[in-house]
């Protein structure tokens, strides 16, 4: 039934955003067979980049999550038009890849990416269930605290 996913992130209050251009020699997604593998997404906002700092010295472990959200309505957006606007040809949520820019030390890379595998899961139902790894790393373009990749399984 058409517009269920979108039903879900509409009870969620989200608007899925028209999705970013890419910003330097690459393409947002790219499907193969019924894979669709979107790029990174940072959290890019009403055509301005938020979350900018590093965990555990300018930002909290919550404040990052909040962040990761972010990045996962940009990759949603990025499905969105990988499906020519229809997400509910989202057969699964098959991979994210979460990056954290984070001081030395910090161990909550987890607990931050939660903030976009929630989304997923609160979006898609059992079919936003996935594999994921959430990594921490001392830099991230344009200075952001995330960034999130992900795989879809499309029809």
């Amino acid at each position: 039934m058409a517009g269920t996913v979108d039903g879900h992130l509409k009870e969620l209050g989200i608007e899925v955003p028209t999705p970013a251009a890419p910003a330097a020699n690459y393409i947002p997604f790219v499907r193969t067979g019924n894979l669709v593998f979107v790029s990174g997404q940072i959290p890019f906002v009403a055509g301005k980049v938020e979350g900018v700092g590093k965990v555990g010295k300018d930002l909290t472990t919550e404040q990052a999550k909040a962040i990761a959200r972010i990045c996962a309505i940009n990759l949603i957006a990025q499905a969105k038009a990988a499906c020519d606007g229809d997400l509910d040809r989202v057969i699964r949520v098959v991979k994210l890849g979460g990056f954290v820019n984070c001081v030395d030390g910090y161990s909550e890379q987890p607990e931050v990416i939660n903030g976009a595998s929630d989304l997923m899961v609160a979006a898609f139902g059992d079919k936003g269930r996935h594999a994921r790894f959430a990594v921490g790393t001392n830099s991230l373009p344009r200075g952001v605290a995330v960034e999130v990749e992900a795989i879809f399984e499309v029809s």
